[in-house]
């Protein structure tokens, strides 16, 4: 079960790729911030999920937060993902599952290939505390975004 609302935020520190090069990313402080933590890119409800967010970006920005996706898969798989969907979100990888299994969305087994992160959504507020936490029932399904931006919305 994810974290709870009310706890503290874990700290990381993971790899992002870009045009750039490889940049480390961390939760940062004094910035409200929505983890989704996703199971793999190319991936059908991935796709829809993160493509959705990217399209109603400034809804987040809006409401003074920075949105970061954290899955299982390599930064160069996220990055061939993000060019060829366009996604407008940082992402992160997770390979070692540290950060997975530091919020507590380890999804074991997906579809016989291997432990994935589960799919999640986490509101962090600028103190590094839990303000909206969410696993979703299965791979499949999304996470409440109306939920997400209300929690976001009550920070500001």
């Amino acid at each position: 079960m994810a974290l709870s609302v009310g706890s503290k935020a874990p700290s990381f520190t993971l790899k992002s790729k870009n045009a750039s090069g490889l940049n480390d990313v961390s939760l940062a402080a004094g910035k409200n911030t929505v983890l989704l933590f996703f199971p793999l890119a190319f991936t059908g409800v991935c796709t829809q999920e993160l493509c959705d967010i990217t399209a109603g970006l400034s809804s987040y920005s809006d409401l003074n937060a920075d949105v970061i996706g954290i899955s299982v898969d390599s930064p160069f798989a996220q990055e061939a993902w993000v060019q060829k969907e366009k996604i407008g979100i940082t992402l992160v990888s997770d390979l070692n599952k540290e950060t997975t299994k530091a919020y507590d969305v380890l999804f074991p087994g997906l579809a016989g290939i291997g432990d994935t992160s589960a799919r999640a959504a986490f509101v962090i507020d600028k103190d590094g505390t839990i303000q909206y936490a969410e696993q979703t029932a299965t791979p499949k399904d999304l996470p409440n975004f109306d939920a997400v931006k209300g929690a976001l919305a009550k920070l500001a």
